[in-house]
């Protein structure tokens, strides 16, 4: 083996960022700093129903967002704001709420301080809060209702939405260079400047620099990159990370993962969204499972227990080690609302379901708890490795059932000795 350095573990390293406090009651969700990277979701209910938005948030609450935005378009959606959050109060969950404003946030906000304190973040669109001398008017009155009531902001530029006069006027100055910049360049230009300029304007009217976030969001994969490494470069505010739009299944998952993957490993990132279109009847919690495994995966979040499967070949012709790495995934993930205050830690825990003898006692050893089930034309037997040493074998029609039990007890004896923490 040579003397030269050790391959190094490849480590983001985080970005300096102010750190914003996002509170409700007495819970607070620390954003930015040295805070770990936070998870943030959306609901796609009509915010008029405040039973059904309510259920939603506490769904995806317990899918593991941490924070999530709702819309506020109307003034019924204003009035509703309270009761759901008194709905969500009643049932345990201190989740904070963001509300989501465009074209007429200063008004709902001036109009309904009730849901202008159930809120714990405004998001505002500078391009979205009105034209010419109204656009400063209208944007200083969200302010004012954010530093009036002590909540944090996020200035959310979309270039789908971005402010036409800020473009035109950028255009023209590229106009004039004497080497011009392509069209794109002066996009991006556009959506940095926007949310700096909007920031500095809400912190000279006393905002505290601490409570703004930052967002420039576009559709594409390379755009984001760009955009928000030099949003990264030029300021310290914390930043909420997202691909607009990204779409449905596959498309989506893969496009934000390529996206967002490349920034949090730059250390470029301070909250996350997986802004997915559900499939036909999809939960929409699967946007926050994305999102968590996307911080898993890159070892910057543990939220639920890792499964490692294979894929499977024509050595692994039965669907038994697929069933029960299915089984075993949903099990976990359901049990973790109730795990992660029973449990501390037991979100690192790894398992391993493998389908045949190759690579079936290797992976198993590597984890916490595998299982190896025999392949084509292998003895029937699955042996159960425990902490890297095998412990027992299972045979029979019931492997899956007793497998589960297995885990369920080792997470008991390995995490049930463990004090609860009292950290939020």
């Amino acid at each position: 083996m040579s003397e030269s350095n050790p391959i190094a573990l490849s480590t983001p390293q985080r970005r300096f960022s102010l750190q914003a406090n996002v509170a409700w009651g007495g819970r607070v969700v620390t954003v930015g700093g040295d805070a770990p990277v936070r998870v943030q979701s959306m609901t796609n209910t009509d915010t008029v129903d405040a039973i059904g938005t309510a259920i939603q948030v506490k769904e995806l609450a317990a899918a593991g967002s941490e924070l999530v935005r709702i819309t506020v378009n109307t003034p019924e959606a204003a009035q509703a704001v309270p009761y759901i959050r008194e709905q969500l109060d009643r049932m345990g969950v201190d989740t904070p709420l963001i509300g989501d404003f465009h074209f007429n946030g200063h008004r709902l906000l001036s109009d309904y301080p009730d849901c202008a304190k159930a809120l714990s973040k405004y998001r505002i669109n500078p391009g979205n809060v009105g034209k010419g001398d109204k656009r400063d008017r209208q944007f200083g009155q969200m302010v004012e209702a954010a530093i009036r009531w002590n909540k944090a902001i996020r200035i959310g530029v979309n270039w789908g939405s971005l402010d036409p006069e800020l473009l035109a006027s950028l255009m023209d100055e590229n106009s004039r260079r004497t080497k011009p910049w392509d069209a794109k360049p002066v996009m991006y230009e556009a959506l940095v400047t926007s949310a700096l300029e909007s920031a500095e304007r809400a912190a000279e009217m006393g905002l505290p620099r601490n409570q703004i976030i930052l967002s420039c969001k576009v559709s594409g994969v390379q755009d984001l990159i760009a955009v928000y490494r030099e949003l990264g470069r030029r300021c310290a505010y914390p930043l909420h990370l997202g691909l607009t739009e990204a779409g449905m299944g596959a498309k989506g998952t893969v496009a934000s993962a390529a996206a967002l993957a490349v920034l949090l490993q730059e250390g470029i990132g301070d909250t996350i969204r997986v802004s997915l279109t559900p499939a036909p009847g999809e939960a929409r919690s699967q946007e926050v499972v994305v999102a968590s495994e996307l911080l898993q995966s890159l070892g910057l979040r543990a939220f639920v227990p890792s499964v490692t499967a294979c894929p499977g070949c024509g050595r692994t012709t039965s669907t038994t080690f697929q069933e029960l790495t299915q089984q075993i995934d949903d099990f976990l993930r359901a049990k973790m609302p109730v795990w992660r205050e029973q449990y501390p830690g037991v979100e690192a825990l790894k398992v391993a379901v493998m389908g045949c003898i190759v690579n079936g006692p290797g992976e198993s050893k590597h984890a916490d708890i595998g299982i190896s089930l025999p392949g084509t034309g292998e003895a029937p037997a699955a042996p159960v490795f425990i902490d890297g040493e095998k412990r027992m074998t299972l045979r029979g029609d019931a492997i899956a059932s007793e497998f589960q039990v297995i885990v369920e007890n080792y997470i008991q004896q390995r995490f049930g000795a463990i004090a609860p923490s009292s950290n939020p």
